[in-house]
């Protein structure tokens, strides 16, 4: 069987205007981004590190949380976390802000330690934990464990529950974790149906049902997961307004990074989304 590709190159003009013609803005901040070499799945090398995070500055991304896994598979130290940062640091040259955090796996043994020494695991050594479930089982007891977080001052952000298969299923078992004080994280490229319909759908009816905290890249390569969130900028502002757009790319995660945000309850309506205060 023969299969006839048709590349239509003015399409690809017109959506390259079209990105030129609404520029994001200069400010965009990415919690969650897997930017650190030979770490986990992300870069295997220094220069493609620096790659990626050229491609997120050309992009309007100013400030970046690198967020390497914590996980069995990989194990989290944060003296190797601190080294290659300063090492990318160096080479940045000032161009793009870099924090430190990690990509919490909701583990027994990663729990009992992050509860020791929580400053250890979250975002530039604050009070926000971006925490990322399990697709196959969720432990019955995670409404305490979360709860303990919460009565240390540390505030878990769910990470992409619109990928994950159990969270698919379980909207009003993140009402009740947001009603506790979590906040969640969408990623991106879900905005735009890349991980499938499903996680784009759920994504969307989160965002529009004032559920959605902060938009991030989780980017781990510089093609198939870039990390760019000029694209979901765009289209947040198109769907939900600028100031929507502004607030869930911009003021939230920056506030996640100074650590000054106390979440609360989202505001009630379609497309409110958190409400924060200094605290």
């Amino acid at each position: 069987m023969k299969v006839r590709l048709v590349w239509k190159p003015g399409s690809l003009i017109r959506r390259h205007r079209e990105d030129e013609a609404d520029p994001p803005p200069r400010g965009l901040v990415d919690i969650r981004s897997h930017i650190l070499w030979g770490l986990d799945d992300g870069p295997p090398s220094l220069d493609q590190s620096i790659a990626m995070l050229k491609l997120a500055a050309q992009h309007g991304t100013t400030e970046i949380v690198a967020t390497p896994s914590a996980s069995f598979e990989c194990r989290f130290d944060p003296q190797i976390v601190a080294e290659r940062l300063a090492e990318i640091r160096a080479r940045c040259k000032g161009f793009i802000r870099i924090h430190t955090g990690c990509d919490f796996h909701f583990s027994l043994g990663n729990i009992r330690d992050a509860l020791a020494n929580p400053q250890k695991y979250t975002i530039n050594g604050k009070n926000f934990l971006l925490v990322e479930f399990s697709d196959v089982v969720i432990p019955p007891a995670t409404e305490e464990i979360l709860r303990k977080f919460l009565a240390k001052g540390i505030t878990p952000i769910i990470g992409h529950p619109e990928r994950n298969l159990i969270l698919q299923r379980s909207q009003e078992r993140l009402q009740g974790w947001i009603a506790l004080g979590c906040v969640l994280q969408i990623t991106a490229r879900s905005l735009s149906g890349h991980f499938g319909k499903v996680e784009q759908q759920f994504a969307w009816d989160l965002l529009r049902q004032g559920m959605g905290y902060v938009i991030a890249s989780d980017a781990r390569y510089m093609i198939r997961n870039p990390v760019r969130l000029d694209g979901a900028w765009r289209l947040v502002k198109q769907e939900l307004g600028e100031d929507i757009a502004k607030r869930l790319l911009i003021d939230n995660p920056a506030t996640i990074i100074q650590g000054t945000a106390v979440a609360q309850k989202p505001a009630a309506g379609p497309i409110a989304t958190a409400r924060i205060a200094a605290g």
